[in-house]
Parts: C-alpha cells; sequence; structure tokens
C-alpha cells in the first residue's frame, strides 16, 4: 500500500520536487572543496602521489622470448628525451628498459602501462648526452606470424599524439558499434522483427572482439576477464566473428537469393566455427597458432565468395547486393594487404581492421533500415487496402467509422458543429437484376465520384457495405447541411440515371442527423442518421430527411408537380 502510494506520488507531483531538491540543495562538503573565482573554477588537491611504474615480475620476463636493441645514433644519444611505443602487440608482456630503468605494461591492462600511451605500451626516458647504451625492447611471441608488434621512435610529444590519435580511432569505432546497436535493439522494440535483434547480437560480439583485439578491454580498467588468456579469447572472438560477419555478407551480397541450397552449407559452416570458438580455451598454444592461421584463411574464403555472389546478384539485376559489395570489399582488401605483408597494415593493423568492422556494420545497418522501409510500406499497403473499398476506392467502414469518431472529438472539444448524411441507392437491386452487375458497379462509382465532388475531401466519403454510403460534413450545421444534401440528390438523380441503356431513374435516399450532446458515441449519431434514411424510404423515396425535424421534405418530382 505504501509502494503504491510512493509511486502514485511520484508520478504525479514527485518529481518537480525531487528535482527542485537535486538543483537547490548542495551536495555534501568533500575534503577539499571546488575553489570558485570570478572567472575559473579550481577542482581537485595537492598530492605526493608519485606516478605509478609497473616493475618488470621474473614470471613475466621468462615469457619475453622476442627482442630488439635499438641502437644509439653515431656518437650518442644527444641528450634530448626519447619516446618508445610499441604498439600492435595483441597479448603478453612487453619490456622496455634503458640503463638501470626497466618497466612492464600489458595491453590488457591499462594499470600497467604509463599514463602517457594508452594505444600502446612505452616509456620516455633522458640518455645522457654521448650515451651509447642501446634501448631495450623485448616481447612475447606473437599468436599469428605476420602479426609483429610496431615501434616508434622519436620526441615525445609527436610519438604521444600519434598514440592519443590511434587510442581515439579505435573508441571511436567502439562508440559507432554500440551506438549503431542500441538503435537496431529500438527498432526490434518497435517492430519485432527478429533481423533487428540479430544485429544487435552480431554488433555487440564485434564489439567484445574488437576490445579484446585493441586492448580497450582493459582500458581504464579491465572490464572482461581476459587476463593472460588474451590469445585464447582473441581466436575464440575470432571464430564466432568470422562465423557471423560470413553469414550477414553472404545475405547481403544475395547468396541465399542466387543459391537456395547454399543455406544449410552457409548454417553448417556458421555451427562448426561456433563449437571451434567452444573449445578454443581447451586447446594447447601450438594447436591455437593452428586454429588462428586456418581463421585467417577462412575470413579470406568468406570475403571473395560473398563477393563472388554480389556480382553475380548484379549481373542477374539485383541491385540490393550493392550494400553488400560494399561492405566485404573493405575487408577482402585487408586481407589481401595482410597476405602481402603490405608495411602500411602492419602500422595501422587494428586501426585497418577496427575501421574496416564498421564500415561493415554500417552497411549491415543500412540494409536493415531498407528492410525496415520496405516493412512499413508493407504495413501502409496493407493498413490502405484494410481502409479502402476496393470498388470505389473510398474508405470502408471500418475506416469511415475512425473518422467520423475523430470528428466527434474535434467538434466537442472545439465547439463545432458536425453533420452527417446517411445515404442508400434506391432499388438498387433492380438495378443488378435487369442489368447485370457490371451496370450496378458503374452506378456505385458515378455515385462515389459525385459524392467525393461534392464534398471535396475524400476521406469523408465512406462505403458503409453494398448501397449505403455516408457523407461527412464537419463544421455545417443541419440547415446548412440539408442544402448541401439535397443538391447533391439532385444531381445524382440527373447524372447516374444516364449509366442505364433504358432511363430507369436513379435515386438516393438520404438521411440528415446534426451531432448533439446527447450524442454519447458514433454509434448514437449513426442511429439517428439511419433511422431518418428509413423516414426518407418510407416517405417515397428520392428524398433527404432531417433526424430532427418530423416531416420530410419533399422529393424533386412532388414538388415539380409530378
Amino acid at each position: 500500500m505504501a509502494i503504491a502510494i510512493a509511486g502514485r506520488w511520484w508520478t504525479g507531483r514527485g518529481w518537480p520536487v525531487a528535482l527542485f531538491l537535486l538543483l537547490v540543495v548542495p551536495p555534501p562538503a568533500a575534503a577539499q572543496p571546488p575553489q570558485l573565482g570570478h572567472d575559473y573554477l579550481l577542482v581537485g588537491a595537492p598530492t605526493d602521489a608519485q606516478t605509478p611504474v609497473r616493475a618488470c615480475p621474473p614470471e613475466a620476463l621468462a615469457r619475453l622470448d622476442e627482442s630488439l636493441l635499438i641502437a644509439a645514433p653515431a656518437g650518442g644519444w644527444s641528450g634530448a628525451p626519447q619516446a618508445v611505443d610499441v604498439f600492435n602487440v595483441f597479448a603478453g608482456e612487453v619490456m622496455i628498459a634503458h640503463g638501470d630503468r626497466r618497466i612492464c605494461g600489458n595491453m590488457q591492462d591499462a594499470r600497467t602501462r604509463d599514463s602517457r600511451f594508452r594505444a600502446g605500451i612505452g616509456m620516455v626516458m633522458v640518455p645522457r648526452p654521448g650515451d651509447l647504451e642501446p634501448i631495450r625492447v623485448a616481447w612475447e611471441t606473437p599468436l599469428k606470424a605476420r602479426w609483429i608488434p610496431t615501434l616508434r621512435l622519436g620526441a615525445p610529444s609527436p610519438v604521444q599524439q600519434m598514440d592519443t590519435m590511434r587510442l581515439l580511432v579505435r573508441t571511436a569505432c567502439i562508440a559507432i558499434a554500440i551506438a549503431l546497436a542500441l538503435s537496431a535493439l529500438m527498432g526490434f522494440f518497435t517492430t519485432r522483427d527478429r533481423d533487428f535483434l540479430v544485429y544487435t547480437l552480431v554488433t555487440a560480439l564485434l564489439v567484445v572482439w574488437q576490445s579484446v583485439l585493441s586492448g580497450l578491454s582493459g582500458y581504464p580498467e579491465p572490464w572482461l576477464p581476459v587476463g593472460g588468456f588474451a590469445p585464447w579469447w582473441l581466436v575464440s572472438a575470432s571464430a564466432l566473428s568470422i562465423a557471423a560477419m560470413g553469414w550477414v555478407l553472404w545475405r547481403l551480397c544475395g547468396g541465399l537469393q542466387s543459391w537456395p541450397r547454399s543455406r544449410p552449407w552457409v548454417r553448417g559452416f556458421a555451427q562448426l566455427l561456433l563449437v571451434l570458438a567452444l573449445v578454443t580455451p581447451l586447446l594447447p598454444w601450438a594447436a591455437l597458432v593452428w586454429v588462428a592461421a586456418r581463421l585467417d584463411q577462412a575470413f579470406t574464403l568468406v570475403c571473395v565468395l560473398a563477393l563472388g555472389a554480389g556480382i553475380a546478384a548484379l549481373r542477374r539485376g539485383d541491385y540490393r547486393a550493392v550494400e553488400g559489395i560494399a561492405a566485404v570489399l573493405p575487408l577482402l582488401l585487408m586481407a589481401l594487404a595482410d597476405i602481402a605483408g603490405r608495411p602500411e597494415l602492419l602500422r595501422f593493423r587494428v586501426e585497418a581492421i577496427q575501421l574496416s568492422v564498421t564500415w561493415f556494420l554500417m552497411m549491415y545497418a543500412y540494409g536493415l533500415n531498407r528492410r525496415l522501409g520496405h516493412l512499413r510500406r508493407q504495413r501502409d499497403e496493407m493498413r490502405q487496402l484494410a481502409d479502402t473499398d476496393a470498388l470505389t476506392g473510398l474508405p470502408n467502414r471500418r475506416a469511415g467509422l475512425r473518422r467520423l469518431e475523430r470528428h466527434m472529438h474535434r467538434a466537442r472539444k472545439r465547439g463545432l458543429p458536425l453533420s452527417i448524411g446517411f445515404l442508400d441507392i434506391d432499388l438498387f437491386k433492380q438495378i443488378n437484376d435487369r442489368f447485370g452487375h457490371e451496370a450496378g458497379d458503374a452506378v456505385l462509382v458515378s455515385v462515389a465520384n459525385m459524392l467525393v465532388a461534392a464534398v471535396g475531401e475524400r476521406e469523408d466519403v465512406i462505403r458503409m457495405g453494398g448501397e449505403e454510403f455516408l457523407v461527412l460534413l464537419p463544421g455545417a450545421r443541419a440547415y446548412l447541411a440539408l442544402t448541401r444534401l439535397e443538391h447533391l440528390r439532385a444531381k445524382i438523380a440527373r447524372q447516374a440515371s444516364a449509366l442505364c441503356p433504358d432511363g430507369l431513374a436513379i435515386t438516393v435516399s438520404i438521411g440528415l442527423a446534426e451531432m448533439r450532446a446527447q450524442d454519447e458515441d458514433v454509434a448514437a449519431l449513426l442511429r439517428r442518421a439511419d433511422n431518418a434514411m428509413y423516414r426518407a424510404k418510407r416517405g417515397g423515396r428520392d428524398r433527404v430527411v432531417d433526424a430532427d425535424s418530423a416531416a420530410p421534405v419533399l422529393s424533386g418530382a412532388l414538388r415539380d408537380g409530378g
């Protein structure tokens, strides 16, 4: 009970009060409050903490079986600061040493690295002028033969700026992927289309894979339990990513449309990679290296097959494959550059992979949004078909009653009048019996067109069923509506009769009703108009009867003395 009362208080008046207190009540006093001047705000406090430098544990040094000596220039070091940044290290420790100073760092834990380097493991040193001692760098054996580390040596400022640029590219790619995933998730909640949920899951998988690949899984602190098992994480996530991307690329490039029988093969390939990802944590190092090389080959083969399927789809005239080809080309070029050992890829491998994957996700999202647009068009077409009379093109009874309800709501809200006319074609069954249903359909279409021309709004003329129509006259009092409907009755009598070969008279009986305060809903107003229409029928047809009038308006024939 108390919870329910509190909930009603919060949704009613509670949230403005809470917002006011949040803005007005000061936060608890801190140990060192901010100093606010006229044109500055100083936060923080002095510290005596030293810059953390991680020592190299003996067990880490024992695993460093690859090393490089960066020799001093001729004549020795100049005495200027030197920065060394080691990046494209996907797993394991890196050691940088000079003289008696030595640091180690791990890409999967940013706490182990110099805070001035975030995309790599770096150190800034100041050798003595003339010193000839080299800079020593060591690392663990890479998982893949071509995935070698890259070292950058130079002045601290440009080296650190390049390291920052790498970090920005890596975080931007992951941020874009997360934004695309959230957008697809909202699309799933809106449409309940399973493809949007699949996109969200694929993107989440690729975010995890990119995080392990780039070391962002350990930034600013480890948020994935990678630890010393980064190679196993990387291979397992690669297997899952290739399975997901292969399936998507095959679809985007039109492979399933061109070769429907390929579906079980693609599904089997994805299932095989799924099993491989699950058993990867159990593999020894040698088997892990072999699997990693085979995965690279499988990914290249997937890209080649997807590109071939896209080209075949284009030759067949299916231009939807353009987005698939656009998605696969950067991935294929990157795989070919890896095989060729291009130095550009060696320097920017992580960034190239992440940018290619981000482009893939954008093309995938484009295809998904195009599918969403197609679904919306289908929905609109189905709604149009469901709400439209197939013969006359007018709104049908269901759509018409919704529109009448909106008119009634607007009229009550704004204090405006509303009148309706319920129209029935007299002796319509005789027209069908004597001249056939084609002539009867022609009469219905002719009457519908004359009603639309007289009213001006197609949505305000409704075919209620059979030979019955409903005319909505918002803003019209009964006496004005009576005049308009009478002119309409006379026009139908003159023009529609010409459709019958022997000059059979075509007349209509119309019941008029103006909305009253007693009309609680649409049914009440319709009932009054319908009763007035039947009064017109009983009064001799070919006439307009006001529901609030005691006597019917005389037909045109009687007024003319006939």
